[in-house]
């Protein structure tokens, strides 16, 4: 069954200087999949991730909204999967000055569907920096993540982390998915949305040493945002401790099974009109 569309295009302006790009897409079974892009409008302007890839969006349409695409100087990859690659070939066509922040793995796995001309890469590491003239961008390895190019950021200027797929959660409808505070889902329900989400994209955690785990929390304690920005998750303000103490559990969390061909298809036969099979 193909994944559906529910409203594209949301914006939100949650400061002067950032703004949300907010999509998201129903999964069967699971919920609603906030999917983020963002806006970082520092003396160099940033786009983080470029949305969805589907022939219904129009990615730098969606961004003409918040700001004109040739002002765009730099396109921050957290990583090259298709949920964050959507916009980017058509958005560096619209940006001819801009460049995209990647690493060498994730420069090779984007270039695997289109060449990405290396003079318009540029490679930061977990740990480096970039500087866009009125602040400096600090690359890091979130806690959890799906993709082995993944490169979260650390807004030096604000404080503001941008964490990838980190903190992710599937929620019931398409309106909390995209909603500007996270804060407006039940606590216990955001608990098991994002312990769910952490066995879904990052199954890997419940095999690790527990101790090494916990000690990629670090930057995040030590830095403190305020303010957590993932892709996977609606602006996350004032709740850090709180999340970082869920994914803490994440080793112990049940294991997720997806559906077996059996279950695939009853899901087909259900959308029959007759509620006959495909």
């Amino acid at each position: 069954m193909p994944l559906q569309k529910v409203r594209p295009g949301t914006v939100h302006r949650l400061r002067p200087d950032i703004s949300v790009l907010a999509d998201s897409l129903e999964v069967p079974g699971i919920g609603h999949i906030p999917v983020n892009a963002f806006v970082l409008l520092g003396a160099e302007p940033v786009v983080v991730d470029t949305g969805l890839g589907l022939p219904d969006r129009n990615f730098v349409e969606a961004l003409s909204a918040v700001l004109d695409p040739a002002d765009v100087r730099w396109i921050w990859l957290t990583h090259p999967d298709r949920d964050h690659t959507g916009g980017i070939f058509d958005l560096l066509a619209a940006a001819p000055k801009a460049r995209v922040v990647t690493t060498f793995i994730g420069a090779g796995i984007l270039s695997c569907e289109h060449p990405l001309p290396l003079d318009r890469a540029h490679l930061v590491n977990p740990g480096e920096t970039l500087d866009i003239g009125d602040r400096t961008l600090t690359g890091f390895r979130p806690p959890l993540f799906d993709n082995p190019a993944t490169v979260g950021f650390f807004d030096d200027h604000s404080g503001v982390c941008f964490s990838s797929d980190c903190f992710g959660a599937p929620l019931p409808t398409a309106d909390l998915a995209q909603a500007d505070d996270v804060r407006d889902v039940a606590v216990e329900e955001l608990r098991t949305a994002q312990l769910l989400w952490a066995t879904v994209d990052s199954p890997w955690v419940q095999t690790v040493d527990v101790e090494k785990y916990l000690r990629t929390f670090d930057s995040l304690k030590d830095r403190k945002p305020d303010l957590v920005l993932s892709t996977h998750l609606p602006p996350a303000a004032g709740i850090t401790g709180a999340m970082l103490d869920t994914l803490a559990t994440a080793p112990s969390a049940p294991p997720f099974v997806g559906p077996d061909q059996a279950a695939l298809e009853q899901m087909l036969a259900s959308f029959q009109p007759d509620g006959g099979g495909p």
